[in-house]
């Protein structure tokens, strides 16, 4: 019997008025998995994503967290149990770095010695110096600060499972690689399990294990970027070679590594 999921979509259904933003969508994603959730606007993927911890409630099926169905569970326990990274930080402006990452522990009760602790704990984490951040406001720090904010606060309160919502989307490419690769090593390191939205496609096969995609609300299809590539759907595999074409143009357009 194969292991129960760490969230399980089972013909999720979710309408808006007339618009069926998910539908009929079934999707298992494993413990320690990273899966990235891949679509244009509309597609339904961040819908898909805010399903999982209630932040909007289903029309139809079922969706279980950690082998609970997450109708069981009361929806504000849940949000605590579940890292949230938003794609712009989505920090209180009002509160300096410390007091954002430490919200979390502060309403779940711990005591403010071990908050001051896991604040410090997870600043080195995140690679931002505690000293030179941890009083500033969220307006004085660089759009890629603000990030590593954001993930350093949902990861505050040791959750199991990480809902990303367009993370690096805002950021400068440079920046936006290296948040990138420092997230994917920490998903590794902390045993985490990732479900990312992106409209990237290269950044998703370069990040996740499994990658599923969504358009007009369905999943049309799932699995590794070589499995994918074997889809005979036509918009899978025109997300597909977007990635190639990219590489064709940039390898026309740059000198061959060695070149004089």
């Amino acid at each position: 019997m194969p292991p129960r999921p760490m969230i399980g979509y089972d013909h999720v259904t979710k309408n808006f008025g007339l618009l069926k933003a998910v539908d009929d969508v079934s999707l298992d994603i494993a413990e320690g998995e990273f899966v990235a959730i891949v679509g244009g606007s509309g597609s339904g993927k961040t819908t898909l994503l805010r399903l999982a911890n209630r932040l909007i409630e289903a029309d139809g099926g079922s969706i279980t967290v950690e082998g609970e169905d997450v109708r069981s569970v009361d929806p504000v326990a849940l949000r605590r149990r579940i890292g949230y990274v938003f794609q712009s930080g989505g920090l209180f402006p009002h509160l300096s770095v410390a007091d954002n990452i430490g919200i979390t522990p502060k309403l779940l009760g711990e005591p403010a010695g071990a908050i001051t602790t896991r604040v410090d704990e997870l600043l080195e984490l995140v690679q931002l110096d505690r000293g030179a951040h941890r009083d500033r406001l969220p307006e004085a720090l660089s759009g890629g600060q603000r990030q590593r904010v954001g993930v350093a606060r949902a990861l505050a309160a040791k959750p199991r499972i990480v809902l990303m919502d367009e993370p690096f989307g805002a950021l400068d490419p440079l920046t936006r690689d290296a948040l990138g690769d420092d997230y994917r090593s920490l998903h590794r390191s902390l045993g985490l399990t990732t479900v990312m939205i992106t409209h990237d496609m290269t950044e998703a096969i370069l990040l996740a294990d499994r990658i599923a995609v969504m358009r007009a609300g369905q999943l049309l299809a799932q699995g590794t970027p070589a499995e994918l590539s074997k889809s005979s759907d036509s918009y899978v595999l025109e997300l597909l070679r977007t990635p190639r074409r990219q590489v064709e143009r940039l390898n026309a357009l740059l000198p061959q590594s060695g070149a004089a």
